[in-house]
């Protein structure tokens, strides 16, 4: 989220996170100087990093009212350890292409909350690409996991046919708006009540 009123009207779907993009780099940073009103929600907040040190984000935590964060990066399991030791959820993000190995998920297994399974590109995140969904057969962790990666309301059908004891949520980003940062409220109705069906 990065508009205000967008996040109000987002709200009142049936999501369970509202997440927010602290990485300058990105299409949707919410700014040096957030739009007033953007963090004041019930809703569960998940500020999203890429590779920040972990002091700045246990600022921000605090700051902003966020409890949950997602990490983009090459954040190593300390680091994991670190935040949640004051108090944050930890959604760790795995970049997955055809040759990913789930092994490397393990040494974050006491760390995480969540897992997420992006695609691989050279950015980080809100690419609009999928990877091939059929390599999640070969995750065999503990951890519970989202998938993301250029999911659109097209792709209802096929996320439910996943059938991974594992899944626990899809993260639906750039398929989902009118512009960076900008959710379009009818598109993810739709796939929401859909998805729930």
């Amino acid at each position: 989220m990065k508009y205000t009123e967008n996040r109000q009207q987002v709200e009142k779907l049936d999501v369970d996170f509202l997440g927010f993009i602290f990485y300058p780099s990105s299409k949707r940073y919410i700014g040096l100087t957030p739009e007033t009103g953007l963090f004041q929600s019930e809703k569960p907040k998940v500020g999203v990093f890429v590779d920040e040190n972990a002091f700045e984000i246990m600022g921000l935590a605090k700051n902003l009212g966020f409890e949950w964060v997602q990490l983009h990066g090459k954040e190593n399991p300390k680091t994991c350890q670190m935040l949640k030791r004051q108090g944050l959820k930890i959604i760790k993000v795995f970049n997955v292409d055809d040759n990913f190995d789930f092994s490397t998920t393990e040494p974050y297994e006491k760390v995480a909350n969540f897992f997420l399974f992006d695609t691989k590109t050279k950015s980080h995140g809100g690419s609009g690409e999928k990877f091939n969904w059929q390599i999640l057969e070969k995750y065999e962790g503990h951890i519970p996991f989202f998938l993301s990666g250029g999911i659109g309301p097209e792709d209802v059908e096929s996320v439910k046919a996943i059938n991974h004891p594992k899944l626990t949520g899809v993260d639906l980003n750039s398929g989902f708006e009118d512009e960076p940062g900008l959710k379009n409220f009818e598109k993810l109705e739709k796939f929401i009540n859909e998805l729930k069906k």
